[in-house]
């Protein structure tokens, strides 16, 4: 499978711009189906607000977007470039906007919805999903400090440590750091340390 980088939740922010309110919000969605339900979600939720633009992109290529009223290009493909300049997919952004009475022109609108966008994307974790590989690392208690040192180097996850007569860890690493991690702990540790494979899969890492 293709890496990928997305959310793990929903999340939302918002801002006063000209006495408009803009609230941003976005959603994890794997499906057409899915993100059409969330912005459904949200226009009934702000039924009462004067727009709820959209932009959504899925892994499988599907881009859409909507200016709800705006004029055209004002809004959805403002929000559109900003998940895309962000390097997102599967997911769906609404912006709400509760008009203030002071226009801001078709310049001030899109820089509004493309903040819109993008502080709903910072409010969001992001997770990169990668082709990974688990490792296993047995060592004398004398080297689980140093091993734990160097481990922010590199994307990975510790899954489960046992302290028993030794150290036991797993480790899940992102695939194409393996070789240079295999290498420095075999190094580190005059190969008294020697991380063993266990499996591969496609899994997360988070990268915020």
């Amino acid at each position: 499978m293709q890496e990928y980088t997305t959310i793990y939740d929903r999340a939302e922010d918002s801002f006063i711009e000209r006495k408009s309110e803009f609230i941003g919000h976005i959603a994890p969605v794997e499906t057409e189906e899915q993100a059409l339900a969330f912005i459904a979600e949200i226009k009934k939720k702000h039924h009462d607000a004067t727009h709820n633009t959209h932009a959504y992109i899925l892994r499988n290529g599907v881009k859409r977007y909507s200016d709800d009223g705006e004029p055209q290009g004002t809004a959805g493909v403002p929000m559109l470039d900003c998940i895309e300049k962000e390097g997102l997919v599967d997911v769906a952004v609404v912006v709400t906007r509760y008009f203030g009475g002071i226009l801001l022109g078709a310049g001030g609108l899109v820089r509004a919805y493309s903040h819109g966008a993008k502080i709903a994307v910072d409010a969001a974790k992001r997770k990169l999903m990668t082709t990974c590989t688990l490792l296993s690392l047995e060592m004398d208690y004398s080297f689980y400090g140093k091993i734990n040192y160097i481990l922010p180097q590199y994307t990975c996850r510790v899954e489960d440590t046992d302290f028993g007569a030794v150290v036991t860890m797993k480790v899940l690493f992102k695939q194409d750091q393996v070789e240079k991690f295999v290498k420095e702990v075999t190094e580190l540790s005059a190969a008294l340390v020697v991380p063993q494979v266990l499996e591969e899969r496609f899994d997360h890492f988070a990268t915020q």
